[in-house]
């Protein structure tokens, strides 16, 4: 009993004396610097980006714009179909080898990068989890292989992505692919599909590794970031989702779009990017203007398909 009467007499003595009407909001634990600094928090993204990210509006987009390309490309196979080139004739060296390798190297990272970052904007659905969580892990290291792949391309292929005037006359016949006929179409060596691809893919994935780091140590403090862009710490995580969000649903879009081209509407157009090598026929009908080049730069002797298809101007 005198025990506890001397611990009681101790909590007593330095037990914290508040005055009769002061509340938690003004006491030293809940200041009130500290309660205004929460409500800062209220500013900024945070409308916009729980607008979005509460109503699971990404989610929802993704899946909307995924099924609806998909719907696309079958309407597509079944009403147009795929073209065929003669892969018999003569063959045109297109890639060399770091471009392959690099190309392969990207294409195998964004494989994996859309469907995980796809079922981690439905993780609730998964059930999150251990499951989520691997999604999430296989994103990041598909990740570092990506950023990998992308000063390599960059070098090699932004002075031939570079818009040009014909590229409007492609976006106006959508490049041919809507009719059944074979016909020179106005395109370089890369078509005004795949330059759109390109810029979405390369400087657009710059921009998603960026805003995907800063989600993915967003236990670290980021100051520096922070500071140089005159925001928040948490404004800077709203952003970045919100834009890796945006990117992420365009690049789903595109991607699909890219695949279908390469391995279906065109038959065997995939090969280029193993072989290096272009068939011929396809050069000089889906690549016109790249023919023209080469031939005026005698790289490649005067092909036979031009007594097939008229050439263009």
């Amino acid at each position: 009993m005198r025990l506890l009467s001397v611990l009681f007499f101790i909590v007593n003595a330095f037990a914290l004396h508040i005055p009769d009407g002061t509340n938690q909001y003004d006491s030293n634990v809940w200041a009130s610097a500290r309660v205004e600094n929460i409500k800062g928090y209220e500013g900024g993204f945070g409308e916009l980006f729980t607008f979005l990210q509460g109503n699971e509006y990404f989610a929802y987009s993704v899946i909307i714009a995924v099924l609806g390309v998909l719907i696309g490309f079958t309407l597509h196979f079944l009403v147009v179909g795929p073209k065929h080139f003669s892969h018999d004739g003569k063959k045109v060296y297109a890639f060399n080898i770091i471009e392959r390798v690099m190309h392969g190297i990207a294409a195998v990272s964004w494989i994996v990068l859309v469907p995980t970052g796809i079922i981690m904007m439905w993780g609730s659905a998964f059930g999150g989890g251990t499951f989520v969580r691997l999604m999430k892990n296989s994103h990041g290291i598909a990740t570092l292989f990506f950023a990998f792949s992308v000063i390599p391309l960059f070098l090699y292929w932004t002075k031939r992505m570079l818009p040009a005037i014909y590229d409007i006359k492609w976006l106006m016949i959508v490049g041919g692919y809507l009719s059944k006929k074979k016909a020179c179409i106005p395109a370089g060596k890369f078509n005004a599909g795949q330059k759109a691809w390109y810029w979405i893919a390369i400087p657009g994935g710059i921009v998603m590794i960026a805003t995907g780091a800063a989600m993915y140590f967003l236990d670290f403090k980021q100051p520096g970031v922070a500071t140089w862009l005159g925001i928040s710490q948490i404004e800077l995580l709203r952003l970045s989702a919100i834009i890796h969000n945006v990117l992420g649903v365009v690049c789903a879009v595109f991607f699909l779009v890219h695949i279908y081209m390469a391995a279906i509407a065109i038959h065997g157009a995939i090969w280029s990017m193993i072989t290096g090598y272009k068939e011929e026929e396809e050069v000089y009908v889906l690549h016109h203007y790249w023919y023209q080049e080469l031939i005026s730069k005698d790289q490649i002797p005067v092909s036979e398909y031009e007594k097939v298809y008229p050439k263009l101007k």
